[in-house]
This record gives structure tokens, sequence and C-alpha cells, in this order.
């Protein structure tokens, strides 16, 4: 049976694969000006790109995310059960700001707005934070023709904000968190969460970073207590009002009783009114012990819910800086040119052998 030629055509054997690559060898030998002149510009563009490139700087603040454990709370409340009190939600441990949840909340548009509008020079009628952002990275020369900044004023309050103030501010912020900002957990396994602003500008990645932070800390516990801290007033409210119910109560007595030191027993209707306010004060102690159990109650649970984060570290001059080396630079470029001197004389040969036949 006859073989087929085009297969035997496509295989290759050890020695020509080692011929090919001698004549390839040679090739770029004979072209090694083409090299050298394709090194010497990489050298050149890197040592420029290492001088003119400016330093990154990373402003890092890491935090402990608090999760109460409320594990060894279930006896407690079986206890108290039998005792007549009630602990509510004590147990129950809102899942709002775990994990994930506060680091998408640290990319909210929200946060990252809040920040920005922060100062930035706290002097007074000094910058705010998006004015140094749009100064440090010349915005405003790069979006003159579609917005006036000088007619922009950012210290208005931000239901006072123009269409135009309220798109810069969302462009801005898509920036930043397309580039400046990094949350993270530098280990999936424990509850540290790292956040990190990188900039070019030093003095605005520290500031920026430490304002955003506050932010995020300040919406958190207001968040996370609120419905806590609402509970806890209006039980305080009521503690208050039976208080004062409770001491009238006790002041009438005591004035009847002064008006009336010595009431006939024979005439049982002068007895009525002192009964009556004994009564009142029995009944109102009794509303005032148990205002004040779920008050006690309430206040256990507020103090269960904060703090919730504890600040490990903090950005501190000088930041950490990423930058290009001058010998990196250097290395770098004389590597990728000549990468690209070999494409360039493989393609210039293939082209002048077959295509120039």
């Amino acid at each position: 049976m006859q073989e087929n030629p085009h297969i035997l055509d496509d295989k290759i054997t050890f020695r020509e694969l080692v011929i090919r690559l001698r004549q390839w060898l040679m090739v770029f030998i004979r072209h090694y000006r083409t090299f050298l002149v394709f090194v010497l510009i990489g050298i050149m563009l890197g040592l420029l790109v290492a001088l003119v490139k400016k330093p990154v700087y990373h402003a890092d603040t890491t935090f402990v995310l608090e999760q109460s454990d409320m594990a060894g709370l279930g006896n407690i409340s079986g206890i108290a059960s039998m005792l007549g009190l009630n602990l509510g939600s004590i147990g129950s441990e809102s899942g709002l700001f775990k994990g994930d949840n506060i680091m998408e909340l640290y990319r909210s548009d929200a946060m990252l707005s809040n920040t920005l509008l922060a100062a930035f020079d706290t002097s007074a009628g000094g910058q705010l934070l998006v004015e140094r952002f749009i100064s440090f990275h010349e915005l405003d020369e790069k979006w003159e023709k579609e917005v006036d900044f000088d007619a922009l004023d950012f210290s208005l309050n931000r239901e006072d904000f123009s269409i135009q103030q309220d798109s810069v501010l969302r462009e801005v912020v898509k920036l930043i968190r397309k580039e400046n900002l990094m949350v993270d957990k530098p280990d999936r396994k424990l509850n540290i969460i790292k956040v990190t602003i990188s900039s070019k500008d030093q003095p605005f990645a520290k500031v920026f970073n430490e304002n955003l932070v506050e932010t995020v800390n300040d919406f958190y516990l207001r968040t996370k207590t609120k419905k806590t801290a609402e509970n806890l007033r209006v039980l305080q409210n009521q503690a208050d009002s039976v208080r004062t119910v409770l001491d009238d109560k006790i002041k009438d007595l005591a004035r009847f009783q002064d008006n009336v030191p010595n009431p006939n027993p024979l005439l049982q209707e002068g007895m009525v009114v002192s009964k009556q306010l004994q009564i009142d004060i029995q009944a109102a102690a009794a509303v005032y012990e148990e205002v004040v159990k779920n008050l006690e109650i309430a206040k256990i649970n507020h103090r269960n819910n904060t703090p919730l984060i504890q600040i490990i570290d903090k950005p501190r001059y000088p930041l950490e800086q990423s930058e290009i080396k001058i010998l990196t630079g250097i290395v770098l470029g004389a590597v990728f040119f000549f990468i690209l001197a070999l494409v360039w004389v493989y393609l210039k040969t293939m082209y002048f052998r077959h295509l120039k036949q």
C-alpha cells in the first residue's frame, strides 16, 4: 500500500531541527547591529522612565472586624427566662457588617463621596480632598471643555450640588475606586481587613485613607447600633416618666398625711384617698421595676454592639512607596527591546525568503 507523501513531508528529524536552529542562529548573528541598536534604545527608554516616573505611595490601615461571640448566652437566657427576664435580641447578631459586606462598604459611592468632601487642609478656607485630587491630577485641564470648574463649589451641602458637581464627584469616585483603592483580607481565615490608598500624591494618600476609615467607622457605629440605641432611648424615657409619676404619688401621700395627721378610725371614708394613693404607689413601683429591668437589658445589648472596629496600624510618614529603580528600568528596557529585535529580524527574514521570491 502506497504511503501518503504529504504525511512524509511533514515529518522532521532531529538533525533537520538542529540545522534549522543553526541557520536561524547565524541569521541573528548577522543582524547583531540591529540587536545592538534595539538594546541601546531600550536602555535609554528604561533609564528615562525610571528617572521621570513618579513613585507611588501606599497608605495602609489595618483593623480587626470585631464580631461578638453570643454562643455562651444560651444558658444565661434560659436562667433569665425562669426569673421572668426576657433577653430578647441580645443573642441575635446582625450580619450587616461581616466580612465582605464591610469591604464593599469601603468601595461604595456614598462612603467615597463623603470622604472626598472632607477637608484636606484643616485651616480656614483650606482645600477639600476632591479639590486636591482634581488639582494634582490636572483634571481641571483635561475636562475643561466639558466642565467649568471655576463655577463649582464643593463646600456646599450635598443637597445643594448641581448636576455637574454630582457628575464630577461621581467620576472622581470611579477613578479612585479603579486606580487608588484596594480593600482586602491579608488572610481569608482571619478577621483582619486592610485598606490601602495608592497615589503619587503622598499627603493625599495619607489624609484620604484616614478620612475614609473614620467615615466608614462612624457609619458603621451609627447603623449597627441604630436599633439598640433607639430602644435604649425609648426605655430610658419610659423609666424617667414612670419614676416621675412614682415620685408625685409619694409626695401626694405625704401631703395628705400631713393634712390629716390623725384620721378618725371610725370614719372609713377618710381613709379612701390614702389607700388609693398607696395602691397607685405600689402599681407605679411595679411598673418602674419592670421598666428598669428592660432598661438594663437594653444597655447590655447596646454595649454588646459597640465598639465594632479596632484599628491595628495607621498610615505614618514616610509612606511605603513603589518606584522603578534605575537598574531595574535599564534591565527591563533592554530585555523588552531585545525581544522586539528578535521578532523584527524573524519577520524581516521570513518576508524576504517567501514574499520576495
